[in-house]
């Protein structure tokens, strides 16, 4: 179990260690130039966390479980300071004192995952690897929520001269919002939902829409990136929510296996690919 709380641990911080350290950079972006103390702020997060990935990916599988423990508690506090950076933000452009381009539901979003990013160490560090159902239909509606949100700001990112994108955009708000809907009600039933056939359908479900918006963002992306489609969609916010997307997947992956008892994943694999 040793070698499972190292993997899973230094793979939560991998991942979301470069997602903090982009969230850093779209926010640095969306700033007004004559926000310069925000945009330091944001400028010492994004060395923050970068340092912490370098860190990171200096550990091994045989790294003692004591230290990954302590970089666990390091990397925890860190994602809670850039938590409540992103919250104080988001009070500023709600309550008028900046403007730019920072959408608040974006600010919002990244609050989240910052939020949900230092859950994920403080419930490894008291030993919590494999998830239980109530863990599993809460994670649902959290990635299904950010899958929303993905869409959403695709569809405001695109230029509105790109009709057919945009209205794809559009449907696959409508189709993430009804599987949130849809997951929200099964929380509200908990923890009487907390059967296996139900949460299986759950996976089943998600899995079909999360794989159809990942092949659109893939699109998106590679379209962006050869210049192909008209957007102030930067080539890196992109990829991002692609590989959020793949990571959500991943998650369907492997709670399915856990709630199958067919997790036949080593944990090399698990160290190299993810869950």
């Amino acid at each position: 179990m040793s070698n499972l709380f190292v993997s899973r641990s230094l793979d939560e911080i991998l991942f979301w260690s470069r997602i903090m350290k982009e969230h850093s950079l779209f926010l640095k972006l969306g700033f007004n130039c004559d926000d310069t103390e925000l945009i330091n702020e944001a400028d010492h997060f994004y060395k923050l966390f970068e340092a912490i990935e370098t860190k990171a990916q200096n550990f091994t599988m045989q790294s003692d479980p004591r230290q990954i423990q302590q970089f666990n508690i390091e990397v925890h506090n860190a994602a809670s300071m850039i938590w409540a950076f992103k919250r104080k933000i988001l009070g500023l452009i709600i309550t008028c004192k900046i403007s730019g381009n920072n959408f608040p539901l974006l600010v919002d979003h990244t609050s989240r995952e910052a939020a949900y990013f230092a859950t994920r160490l403080k419930e490894l560090n008291e030993g919590k690897l494999k998830p239980q159902p109530a863990a599993i239909i809460r994670e649902n509606v959290f990635f299904l929520r950010i899958m929303a949100d993905h869409a959403k700001f695709i569809g405001h990112l695109l230029d509105p001269s790109e009709r057919k994108l945009v209205e794809q955009a559009r449907d696959f708000s409508h189709d993430f919002d009804q599987l949130l809907f849809q997951a929200v009600d099964l929380e509200a039933m908990q923890p009487q939902s907390e059967t296996v056939p139900l949460i299986d359908k759950l996976l089943d479900e998600n899995r079909v829409s999360v794989k159809s918006l990942r092949d659109f963002k893939k699109s998106a992306r590679d379209l962006i990136e050869a210049c192909k489609i008209k957007s102030i969609i930067h080539p890196l916010l992109a990829d991002h929510v692609f590989r959020e997307a793949e990571r959500f997947l991943q998650i369907i992956d492997l709670f399915e296996a856990e709630l199958t008892g067919t997790n036949t994943q080593s944990i090399e694999d698990i160290a190299n690919h993810g869950f």
